[in-house]
């Protein structure tokens, strides 16, 4: 195709992608042009006539109206600013439509569409600091009717969502979720019991002490993971990369008591690792026996919806955690 080649209207028309009527109407506007009208009336269109004709079918696919496609055309506009503008148009679309999205799929999983529509719509259009506020309100009044150790609900409260700027649909649905569970007073209450439950007996306001909780959420953190890490190499429990890790994970651990590390505090430990799913099987047993609210149900859900919200994933099951590795690692030989 030579670029002083003309075309009739009709295949100028299946060039750009267009119908010979629309392209008709390009013209008949002063938009597009032909090069040419033979004698007869037929139009003529150049090669760069049809490459007008393939910008113009883009940007009314994209919404733009005549007088802006007019415009750009007559060098009134740069077409880089004008496809800017309309990215940011066609963006704000889109999260529109995922929001719309998120809400629905959420009225369908509850059954109750009508009666919650409104609820669900305020969650997915609230701004970051009403977002805040009801996470904000949740934690004063679950708080003010617990008892466990100072600050501790303090520390829960920072275990908060953080919605981005361009969510994803799972991400969205777990907000909508998590805004409306946090107002549901049995949710409250269940939350509140299980607190009270866990936390309240002697041996567990140990650990919710500030200096155990900094350990466990934020300085143990990378140890755990250090000696996580040997594992999914494959690393036998025995080997110098695991035990360099391990060592270091419960010397910081055993430091928050002040005593030293000794054969015996590394059986003990290594013990309550080995007999952790046993217990974790029985607490589940229990709950599943009861009329009480189960785990999942209370603190739990709230934790893997956070999960989900702020990075997309449920996050770590403490069941898939390899005790018995980690046993056989920490036991003294």
């Amino acid at each position: 195709m030579s670029d002083t080649e003309l075309f009739a209207i009709g295949d100028a028309a299946r060039r750009s992608g267009l119908s010979v009527s629309a392209v008709r109407f390009y013209a008949d506007r002063g938009i597009v042009e032909p090069a040419e009208v033979t004698r007869a009336g037929h139009r003529m269109y150049g090669v760069d006539a049809v490459a007008r004709l393939e910008l113009v079918r883009t940007l009314r696919e994209l919404g733009t109206d005549l007088a802006e496609v007019r415009r750009l055309l007559a060098g009134g506009t740069t077409l880089h600013g004008l496809l800017t503008a309309h990215l940011a148009v066609v963006e704000g679309q889109e999260r529109a439509l995922r929001a719309r999205r998120a809400v629905l799929r959420a009225l369908i999983k509850q059954g109750d569409g009508a009666a919650r529509a409104d609820l669900m719509h305020r969650l997915v259009s609230m701004t970051d600091e009403e977002r805040e506020q009801v996470i904000d309100d949740f934690w004063n009044d679950v708080g003010e009717h617990v008892d466990v150790p100072d600050g501790f609900i303090d520390r829960l409260r920072t275990m908060r969502p953080v919605l981005s700027e361009d969510p994803s649909a799972a991400q969205l649905e777990a907000w909508i979720e998590l805004g409306d569970l946090v107002q549901d007073t049995s949710f409250r209450e269940a939350v509140r019991a299980y607190l009270s439950d866990a936390y309240s007996v002697p041996e567990a306001r140990t650990i919710t002490s500030e200096p155990f909780q900094q350990f466990i959420h934020v300085d143990g953190v990378p140890l755990m993971e250090e000696l996580l890490a040997a594992h999914r190499a494959g690393e036998s429990p025995r080997s110098a990369r695991a035990q360099r890790a391990v060592v270091r994970f419960m010397e910081a651990a055993n430091a928050l008591s002040g005593t030293p590390l000794t054969p015996e505090v590394r059986d003990r430990m290594a013990d309550g690792y080995r007999r952790t799913p046993a217990l974790l099987r029985q607490i589940a047993e229990e709950e599943a026996a009861s009329d009480g609210p189960s785990y999942e149900e209370a603190h739990g859900r709230y934790v893997a919806l956070v999960g989900i919200i702020n990075d997309g994933t449920a996050g770590q099951d403490l069941d898939a955690l390899p005790y018995g590795w980690i046993a056989d690692a920490m036991q003294d030989r």
